[in-house]
């Protein structure tokens, strides 16, 4: 009798288990998906070569934005340009598409001091996914650090092609004359091709200023863009995380973070556009220091101009540079991306 119960418990038990198990499969929520792909999840072989590929082809055509950009906070009021339309018409009818180009190619040596840029961005975040730090604080930090590396490599190539930028620049005009901007004292009618043209401003930036010439505006650089670069990560990080609250499951993540780089790029370059126009001016005049020429601005163009000066031309660079450069990077760490990863990523 005992042996008989015995057997009955456990056929009922055997029965129970299934239904148990499939309760329990019911229940379980789906494993979350990864918004973010980390360091460690990438070939980097892969990495690498895409990453410089996107950023030469991103810096390439927006180059122009950046000139007119750096114009238009160099001018004296509105003596040149009234805007980014009237720029981009002025330089093209005088000396067209090439003029949009000016400095171009010392400008694109960027591109190096971007691998140690993004390197440093993602070494940082990674060493600090070691802590409990946020996600957010991460970002923040690493983008700071990763912008003081940038810097430091680049600034010397900024110097000398923001000299280009604004070679010739009209300052104004007196009868039938244009005033042009030649800090340097160049001989603007020699012809010159522009691989000579770019060594003869880097032997006049070092007969005028010693070696430190190349570092002038060092300092308001790392001003301007180290808390740029600090915030940019940390509200693209923010603004990605509060825009998948809201948008539904089928909206691409890939565009969400698209989204959320152009508001962080937008965000930042309100914030930092004064400091911008000093870093600008220290670079190109070389002349003065931060507080100076900061007291210089607000005695030409007043609180108003301080902030709004070149600024729609940094806002529309801003958004078509972050825009840009998350759909390119994010896209490049997806193909870069690690096999046993691939399943377990958000697209």
């Amino acid at each position: 009798m005992l042996l008989y119960v015995r057997e009955l418990v456990e056929s009922v038990k055997g029965v129970e288990r299934p239904g148990a198990m499939a309760a329990t499969m019911v229940e379980t929520p789906p494993p979350q998906l990864i918004t973010t792909i980390e360091w460690g999840m990438m070939d980097k072989s892969k990495f690498f070569p895409l990453y410089t590929l996107s950023s030469f082809t991103v810096r390439c055509a927006l180059y122009p934005l950046t000139l007119v950009k750096t114009q238009i906070q160099v001018q004296r009021r509105k003596e040149a340009y009234k805007g980014v339309t009237d720029a981009i018409t002025k330089i093209y009818a005088h000396e067209g598409v090439s003029g949009l180009y000016r400095g171009f190619w010392l400008s694109s040596f960027q591109i190096i001091s971007g691998i140690f840029y993004i390197s440093t961005y993602e070494g940082v975040r990674h060493e600090l996914g070691k802590y409990d730090v946020s996600p957010k604080m991460k970002s923040f930090i690493g983008g700071g650090c990763a912008s003081i590396v940038g810097q430091t490599i680049i600034v010397p190539f900024d110097v000398l092609s923001q000299h280009l930028m604004v070679l010739g620049l009209v300052r104004g005009r007196t009868g039938a004359r244009y005033s042009q901007m030649n800090p340097l004292g160049l001989d603007l009618d020699k012809r010159m091709s522009k691989a000579a043209l770019a060594r003869e401003v880097a032997v006049r930036v070092y007969q005028l200023h010693g070696p430190l010439g190349y570092y002038r505006g060092y300092a308001a650089s790392l001003a301007a863009y180290v808390p740029n670069s600090a915030l940019w990560w940390a509200l693209y990080t923010a603004y990605q995380d509060e825009l998948l609250k809201i948008t539904p499951a089928w909206v691409s993540h890939l565009f969400i973070q698209c989204v959320a780089g152009t508001l962080g790029g937008f965000t930042t370059t309100f914030l930092t556009n004064p400091l911008d126009i000093v870093r600008a001016r220290l670079q190109v005049e070389g002349v003065g220091t931060m507080r100076q020429v900061f007291r210089s601005l607000w005695a030409e163009e007043g609180l108003a101009g301080l902030y709004m000066k070149g600024l729609s031309a940094r806002l529309l660079q801003s958004a078509c540079f972050s825009f840009s450069i998350i759909l390119g990077y994010e896209s490049i760490k997806r193909v870069a991306l690690s096999a046993e990863y691939r399943p377990h990523v958000r697209w």
